[in-house]
């Protein structure tokens, strides 16, 4: 077997086209290229749209990146052919190994998906394979855009919402996520009332209606709770737990806060006091038991702070109210005003904390995506483009089923 038959089975059928000549260009000391040049024979027909065989209008050359030959960067260079097709128009022939107006084979796209799979970042990847970034964003938001048109989000039922931005205080979105199968199904722009009616608008049009949605977890902000009771009528709001014990969190370090102008020793202790003890080390658990010990107040805050976990616990609505309430007129009657205020809050969001016993939903699944949102904003440092920073939200959280070349790196 020569080397013009191996490089044939390696490209697969592209008929009519067959490998013409090979060469190696050497650039410098350690750079070489591989060229393959393919043609197509004298007289040659091509299939138009509607399977009939055509004959070539005119020709122009192209070239395409390809996979990497050992060390060697690979292009395939061919002449493409116009015809005129059966209706008498013409038209560009499509080429077996690559996508229209591309410059890529389609193997080197499925190698650049299969890095960003890898979660390296879309700039990494093109750091790696020397191009401009913005030719990885067309190839990436191509196969989720592709992706996303074959998706199906029917039969939704248990809704998640909550909102993230493209970079710090820029740009804010809205994520709406199927709880039952643990996905992302829409992103909208936006986080108020707007956003939460345009993820039922989505879903309306995906043959999920609306008013068949049965749960809504969502955070405590009045936009989502407005946006909720309109667009999803028949749905139990609930608050999501993350949110309400961060309320509680909040209380506690704003005592700390107000302590701490007095009480310097304070400072510093911020996760000692919010993180849960069985995360402490031994001596973050005896600077804990001074701190509990030496400031009434904050040992005060603690208490609640602590004894509200126990709220999650219940599975007896009764029950749940009664400790509720009583854990209200508690903080209430602390004297301690950042606890006052949230108790203030939870009375006023009665129902959908309450909910929480009954439906037993959480936003968990939605903070564990927005874990992964995160660590994406993260590697990209923010992201200039918000269509970019949906899709690689859909990519990442969606499920997609993205087809393409498998490729082993």
């Amino acid at each position: 077997m020569n080397s013009k038959q191996l490089f044939e089975i390696a490209l697969g059928d592209i008929r009519p086209w067959e490998i013409k000549h090979i060469e190696f260009k050497q650039l410098d000391e350690k750079v070489r290229e591989l060229h393959i040049y393919l043609d197509f024979p004298p007289g040659s027909s091509f299939k138009d749209a509607f399977e009939v065989s055509c004959k070539a209008y005119d020709t122009a050359e192209h070239t395409w990146q390809h996979l990497n030959f050992f060390e060697h960067r690979c292009y395939l260079h061919a002449r493409v052919p116009r015809i005129t097709d059966s209706k008498g128009e013409i038209k560009k022939v499509q080429v077996p190994w690559a996508r229209r107006n591309n410059g890529f084979t389609l193997m080197f796209e499925a190698y650049i998906m299969t890095l960003l799979e890898l979660e390296m970042s879309p700039s990494s990847v093109a750091n790696l394979i020397k191009v401009w970034p913005q030719r990885i964003w067309e190839v990436f938001n191509h196969y989720v855009n592709r992706a996303l048109s074959q998706c199906d989000h029917s039969g939704i039922e248990e809704v998640g919402i909550d909102e993230t931005s493209k970079r710090k205080g820029h740009d804010y979105i809205t994520v709406g996520v199927d709880l039952h199968e643990n996905r992302v199904f829409k992103v909208v722009e936006g986080k108020d009332a707007a956003a939460v009616e345009a993820l039922a608008g989505h879903l309306g049009a995906s043959g999920s209606a609306p008013e068949k949605v049965r749960q809504v977890c969502i955070d405590m902000s009045p936009a989502f709770i407005a946006g909720s009771a309109t667009a999803f009528p028949n749905a139990s709001i609930t608050f999501d737990r993350f949110h309400v014990v961060k309320e509680v969190n909040k209380a506690l370090d704003a005592l700390r806060k107000a302590e701490q102008k007095e009480c310097k020793e304070l400072k510093g202790h911020k996760y000692t006091l919010l993180r849960n003890p069985e995360n402490l080390t031994d001596k973050k658990l005896a600077e804990l038991a001074n701190l509990v010990k030496l400031y009434p107040k904050i040992g005060e805050g603690y208490r609640l702070k602590e004894l509200f976990k126990e709220f999650w616990r219940f599975d007896h609505p009764a029950r749940a109210g009664r400790f509720l309430n009583d854990w209200c007129n508690q903080a209430e009657g602390s004297g301690i005003f950042p606890f006052q205020k949230v108790a203030k809050t939870i009375r006023a969001h009665w129902s959908g904390i309450m909910n929480f016993i009954r439906s037993q939903i959480t936003n968990g699944i939605l903070e564990g995506i927005n874990s992964k949102i995160q660590l994406a904003k993260k590697r990209a440092r923010g992201y200039r483009n918000l269509h970019n920073f949906i899709n690689m939200i859909y990519f990442l959280c969606g499920k997609l089923n993205l087809s393409y070349p498998q490729v082993f790196i």
